[in-house]
């Protein structure tokens, strides 16, 4: 079943535009609106699968997070980078962290949790919706997962993390919310999300891979996302880039616009983007975004 979104989360307008029509390129093929607030300017797909629904959009072998497969060179490509990125994210984390406990929440196959509960003193636990990748997270590294929020142990942590998963919450406060009970004092909430106001989207417009309708339910850049957790009582304490993140997002939108991937342009792309986003307000084409308690 689809639903129309009624009001927006972050200032409850209910006066929305038509912004853009995208396909889905993954898995159905079809195609699905974009609407804008016109009060705070937050993209949003709509209509959009319902909770019962969404699930049968992320039924594909080329949905790594979920399948840890590396059956094609993007994916091996994407593979590639994680294992590069997972000692950058650890070294964020453990920079900011007021206690060594962390919530990962959207945890995938567990790639992440595991590289942290390897290291020292380090306490974790994951939350992952998914059956598929809950299994292989539990069965491949024995990580402790859980299948939802509410299943999780009455604690805070000292940092909660999503990477590129708030995008994919249909609930936006009441998760968020969810997530600010659970976060200790001095803890930090970390959020890796894409930036539609970055130069690769600028180049592939509907074909830019990033919007990833009708599984992104939500599309920020570093205004709306900040008025939102601005409305769930955070504040911003620093943003980083994710500039790899250019290239990859580029070989997708390349693939989902000419059929196929040309990798030469795919890397000329990406330079671009993320050396046009030092010279424009940081607008890399993903951003990480840590917050605090306000």
């Amino acid at each position: 079943m689809y639903e129309k979104v009624e009001s927006c989360p972050s200032c409850h307008s209910k006066d929305f535009v038509n912004h853009m029509i995208c396909d889905d390129h993954s898995v159905s093929h079809e195609s699905f609106a974009i609407m804008k607030c016109k009060n705070c300017n937050l993209l949003l797909t709509s209509p959009r699968p319902d909770v019962q629904s969404i699930g049968a959009f992320y039924k594909s072998e080329d949905y790594i997070s979920h399948t840890n497969q590396a059956n094609s060179l993007i994916n091996r490509v994407y593979k590639i980078a994680r294992n590069y990125t997972l000692r950058n994210k650890f070294q964020l984390i453990n920079r900011l962290a007021s206690k060594k406990s962390l919530l990962d929440f959207g945890s995938g196959t567990g790639h992440f949790l595991n590289y942290v509960q390897a290291k020292n003193n380090w306490k974790t636990i994951g939350v992952e919706p998914d059956e598929m990748a809950r299994t292989i997270a539990i069965s491949d590294h024995d990580l402790n997962v859980v299948e939802s929020l509410e299943d999780l142990p009455d604690k805070k942590f000292g940092v909660i993390t999503l990477w590129h998963v708030l995008e994919h919450i249909h609930d936006l406060n009441k998760t968020i919310q969810t997530l600010r009970k659970h976060l200790s004092k001095e803890g930090k909430l970390v959020l890796a999300l894409p930036n539609h106001l970055s130069l690769d989207e600028q180049i592939y417009k509907q074909y830019w891979a990033a919007y990833d309708v009708p599984r992104h339910l939500f599309h920020f850049n570093q205004l709306t996302i900040n008025q939102l957790m601005q409305y769930n009582n955070f504040s911003l304490v620093e943003t980083k880039p994710m500039k790899l993140d250019s290239y990859y997002v580029s070989m997708l939108s390349e693939k989902h616009k000419y059929g196929k991937i040309n990798y030469f342009r795919s890397i000329v792309n990406g330079w671009k983007s993320n050396n046009w986003a030092r010279k424009n307000d940081n607008n890399y084409s993903s951003l990480i975004y840590i917050f605090k308690k306000a």
